[in-house]
């Protein structure tokens, strides 16, 4: 059995067809690039994991952030129940529920205003 290096050469890139929009070649400064694909995430933490490298080279060899690698293997740790933590579904359950209740209180503020300027209508008459 080989075991297969995970380069970005040999992992496809998220592409339109996953959803993701790839940026313009000169893209303005400040903008993300598109996430890694979950492969290339696992493959990376599962090095890191086995010990044949440090995060270091991993890191340097996969053309990656060390910040970034090592936020990947402790939240593998979370997801895993290793570690303590929200796992990646509770993060985007948090992160859906607070875009929820950020429009509903908007809504209630716009309900709050017609209330008020239907109430104010009303006493005119």
């Amino acid at each position: 059995m080989t075991s297969m290096v995970v380069t970005r050469a040999n992992v496809r890139a998220p592409d339109a067809a996953q959803g993701v929009k790839p940026l313009a070649a000169s893209a303005p400064r400040g903008t993300t690039k598109p996430p890694y694909p979950a492969e290339f995430r696992r493959e990376a933490v599962r090095l890191v994991r086995d010990g044949r490298a440090a995060v270091a080279q991993v890191a340097r060899d996969l053309g990656i952030s060390q910040d970034t690698l090592r936020a990947w293997v402790k939240q593998a740790a979370v997801d895993g129940g290793r570690r303590e933590g929200l796992t990646t579904e509770e993060r985007q359950e948090l992160v859906q529920l607070r875009r929820e209740v950020k429009r509903l209180e908007e809504e209630r503020e716009i309900l709050k205003k017609a209330a008020a300027f239907f109430a104010a209508e009303s006493a005119t008459r």
